[in-house]
């Protein structure tokens, strides 16, 4: 059977199951990163909300930062350290709660911030901004994609605005080095730098993949030092999916195998419901001794047991032919996957569990029908 680790064998199925040690080798090298470059490093929860492992997290990582209310209340709740949030828009009773939740709220508009601005409390205010320079090719992912809804342009920027901020704010990378990011920056530096000084912080926003292997980690580092020794301000990073890179698996079992032209086995976990990336992005997620297409000497499509037609995770190769009872582990599903799945169909939600560092396997959270049923009236 096609298990990462074999206790895979036992446990019931789908699950999601966190990787303790792989988890801590991403978090030790963010620490190393904070450290050298003297920044603060924030958990993205829109990427990964497992809160039984925030105790662990929050030994490395400054504090958590937030898409919306409700995630700023599970990180005030179960994370020792800051709290900012950034969302496109803000309702009234919203900056009610976040007032009293955050340290630093972000706005998205001029706009909203001078709606909210007297209403803030102790919350330190910034501004989202567009550097209006696109890195990636992938339009859904560019906030800096011509009609872009997300940041103000250097040209709609009220300097009024400078009166009640405190720190300004970048979001524009997806999975992506350092090298889009100095690019990033210069473009910032060149619309807006005439503003840092006299800023208490700069946020340079998520999608850095900074634990994965092939990330230029001393040019972040450099590239921070330098930004911070030339305007004098803090500097902040929210990495959501390289803290949680590779540290996850969706543990599953084939159910049937069907021949249509090909082989395709009939599996207990989902596409669309359980890793909605594979669909959306689309994305490939790595298979535990599965290759290509070819490459081993059995072919076979994994596709899901709802009746979605294009519920399909992709074709995958094995050494031997699949068979019902089979159990695969699908790698690095710890990010995007909890928190944007769904009970489509009615499918069962995964359980959650943490493979230990010590090897021990426990189970944090099952589901059943009322975790369905709660979600409707």
């Amino acid at each position: 059977m096609n298990v990462k680790f074999p206790v895979f064998r036992e446990i019931n199925t789908p699950s999601y199951v966190i990787d303790e040690a792989a988890l801590i080798k991403n978090l030790e090298i963010l620490k190393n990163v904070k450290e050298q470059a003297g920044c603060r490093i924030l958990l993205a929860q829109k990427a990964f909300s497992a809160f039984a492992v925030y105790p662990l997290i929050e030994r490395y990582l400054d504090g958590t930062t937030a898409s919306g209310l409700y995630e700023a209340k599970l990180g005030r709740e179960c994370f020792k350290g800051e709290v900012h949030v950034f969302s496109p828009a803000y309702m009234e009773n919203e900056i009610d709660e976040l007032k009293d939740i955050c340290d630093h709220i972000v706005f998205n508009s001029v706009n909203q911030l001078n709606k909210y601005k007297d209403k803030c409390g102790r919350a330190g205010l910034g501004l989202r901004v567009n550097p209006e320079c696109s890195t990636q090719d992938t339009p859904i992912y560019d906030p800096c994609a011509p009609g872009s809804r997300l940041g103000v342009r250097a040209a709609d920027i009220d300097p009024e605005v400078f009166k009640y901020i405190e720190g300004l704010h970048f979001h524009t990378l997806c999975e992506q080095g350092a090298e889009p990011l100095v690019k990033t920056l210069a473009a910032f530096e060149e619309k807006f730098g005439k503003y840092v000084k006299g800023l208490k912080w700069v946020n340079f926003g998520g999608g850095h993949h900074i634990t994965k292997d092939d990330y230029d980690r001393d040019l972040l580092v450099r590239t921070i030092r330098d930004f911070k020794e030339r305007y004098g301000v803090e500097v902040y990073l929210e990495p959501g999916e390289a803290v949680a890179l590779n540290a996850g698996y969706l543990v599953t079992k084939v159910c049937d195998v069907v021949h249509n032209d090909v082989d395709i086995a009939i599996l207990d976990a989902s596409a669309a419901c359980h890793m909605p990336d594979v669909l959306e992005m689309p994305y490939r997620p790595p298979l535990f001794l599965g290759g290509k297409p070819g490459e081993k000497a059995n072919t076979c499509r994994l596709a899901s047991r709802t009746c979605l037609a294009g519920d399909v995770i992709g074709d995958y190769s094995f050494d031997e032919k699949l068979k019902e009872g089979d159990v695969l582990s699908f790698e690095d599903m710890a990010i995007y996957s909890m928190v944007k799945n769904n009970t489509f169909n009615g499918m069962p939600l995964p359980d959650i569990g943490i493979m230990h560092a010590d090897g021990s396997y426990e189970v944090i959270r099952k589901f059943g029908y009322e975790d369905f049923k709660g979600r409707l009236s």
